[in-house]
């Protein structure tokens, strides 16, 4: 299971789960207002050529896809590139892996004032004592939205 705990812009903190990588990804996704490929994508210059129909011999190519070309130019036509726009910003493409769940949380925590994702039942129950986001008066309502879910889920016994 994976476990996020969401701190609003106003109101109380909640938290929510997900049976897995999978799981979480489409809830991300679904609840975006980007497109999936804006929140992640891995594509070489050369595939990105493709998608529109395009080779790198193709006639005028530099004039019509400029940038395209200028990713081909930094990093080979071939080298494996990643797109996280909450990540890296919009539209940008880099050689720094990054993986689709990371991306994801990324996504996540711009629509929100502060967020944690926990990536295992273990993560999860060690953080109910040891994460200091759960210090203050907004934390002791996490820590209860986290507690409520791992009871639930019977990860960890009710008081």
């Amino acid at each position: 299971m994976i476990y996020v705990v969401e701190f609003p812009q106003q109101g109380r903190a909640s938290a929510w789960f997900t049976f897995g990588q999978q799981d979480f990804v489409r809830k991300i996704y679904a609840g975006d207002k980007l497109r999936d490929y804006e929140i992640y994508d891995v594509a070489s210059a050369r595939e990105l050529l493709d998608s529109v129909d395009a080779t790198p011999e193709t006639a005028d190519v530099r004039d019509k896809f400029p940038a395209m070309c200028a990713l081909a130019d930094r990093y080979g036509w071939d080298t494996v590139l990643y797109r996280a726009d909450y990540l890296f910003g919009a539209g940008v493409f880099q050689p720094i892996a990054v993986s689709e769940a990371a991306a994801c949380a990324g996504a996540l925590a711009k629509r929100l004032k502060a967020c944690r994702v926990y990536w295992n039942d273990a993560e999860a129950t060690d953080a109910i004592d040891n994460d200091p986001i759960f210090d203050g008066v907004d934390g002791y309502w996490a820590r209860e939205a986290l507690r409520e879910q791992l009871v639930a889920l019977e990860i960890v016994e009710g008081l």
